[in-house]
């Protein structure tokens, strides 16, 4: 056989080989999955299952899209630009669910829970060293800052009037993104208001307000921050999904073993977590380490009742005008279910 001949059949061959490889190489492509974040406390889960590969591991290209409010995910979630997005619940989710924009809860990100002080009531220091402020009675007529309108902090700002005998209507109300309640209350520009962390670690560390106290104590298990899947994304690749919220879960955990009653252990299990958010939060690891973490639920269960409170209050303002929408209507926990099936009970590490 001449040389000639034997290029002529092993051509075929490789020609083959070279097609079986493309069509491996294609079946191998990773599922693309756009998420949006907000480089906060509730997107640890999302930084760690991508700084540790669990995304990977699930056969998921991941994107981390940085958008300044989650209520700003809301249309791009329903079309589908995003796959997945997070934060706090809003009235803006349940009107985008009155006009057929369908965006589904799926998993908890963040909760407050006994002896995690995440979230909590603070009041400038001057009202209370001058007596301004002793009860919860005293809160009718303080100006608070708020980052929206229709967002949960002002629920739970009306669970804990509630409890001094006052309604929302007893309150002024301005709205300030996160930074700038910071800056007003060491002016006086605003009285009080509900933050999260680490932006009340801050203030408490300034000396420019006071925390009366965790909202665990009058709000017990508020569902802080949550999940959210778009509906195309669900209906159209219900797989990767599933896959996206078992990587998602790893990394919630992960992030669960480096926090012991409500505080961040001391050593290298707690110290990886650290990194990883500082890093990708783009914050400081000593303003992380000051802070108090949320919790996170290793199962990814949602607090429905939480949700149901909020809508209720959104309705009572206004916010929300139709009668019809209920939040377990948005709420779609089988995935979690299914990834928590898969991953078996959360044993954490020591």
């Amino acid at each position: 056989m001449t040389s000639v001949t034997r290029r002529f059949l092993w051509a075929p061959l490789l020609a083959g080989g070279l097609a079986l490889g493309l069509v491996s190489t294609a079946a191998q492509a990773a599922d693309k999955v756009n998420v949006g974040v907000l480089n906060a406390a509730g997107d640890i889960g999302l930084f760690i299952a991508q700084e540790r590969g669990y995304f990977k591991a699930e056969g998921l290209d991941v994107t981390l899209s940085l958008l300044d409010s989650a209520v700003k995910m809301v249309p791009l979630l329903g079309t589908g630009d995003l796959d997945v997005g997070g934060g706090a619940t809003s009235a803006s989710l349940y009107n985008a669910a009155d006009r057929q924009i369908d965006v589904r809860v799926v998993a908890s990100r963040a909760r407050t829970a006994p002896g995690f002080l995440y979230q909590g009531l603070l009041v400038r220091k001057e009202l209370v060293d001058s007596g301004r402020y002793k009860t919860y009675a005293d809160l009718k007529g303080l100006k608070f800052g708020f980052a929206a309108p229709g967002s949960t902090p002002l629920s739970s700002l009306n669970e804990v009037l509630k409890k001094g005998g006052l309604k929302f209507a007893d309150v002024n109300v301005t709205y300030l993104n996160f930074g700038a309640q910071v800056a007003a209350l060491q002016s006086g520009a605003i009285d009080a208001t509900v933050l999260i962390e680490p932006y009340l670690s801050q203030v408490v560390k300034q000396g420019s307000a006071v925390l009366i106290t965790p909202t665990e104590a009058y709000y017990p298990g508020a569902e802080v921050s949550v999940l959210l899947y778009g509906d195309k994304f669900i209906k159209q690749r219900p797989d990767v999904a599933k896959r996206f919220m078992k990587a998602f879960l790893r990394g919630v955990r992960d992030f669960d073993d480096a926090i012991d009653a409500g505080k961040w252990k001391q050593g290298p299990v707690a110290d990886g977590v650290i990194a990883i958010f500082a890093r990708n939060a783009n914050m400081p690891e000593a303003t992380i380490r000051a802070m108090t973490p949320q919790y996170g639920d290793p199962d990814g269960i949602v607090n429905v009742e939480s949700l149901r409170t909020d809508l209720a209050f959104f309705k009572e303002t206004g916010d929300v005008i139709s009668k019809v929408i209920t939040a377990d209507m948005l709420v779609d926990l089988s995935f979690t279910k299914a990834a928590a099936k898969e991953l078996g009970p959360y044993k954490p590490k020591n």
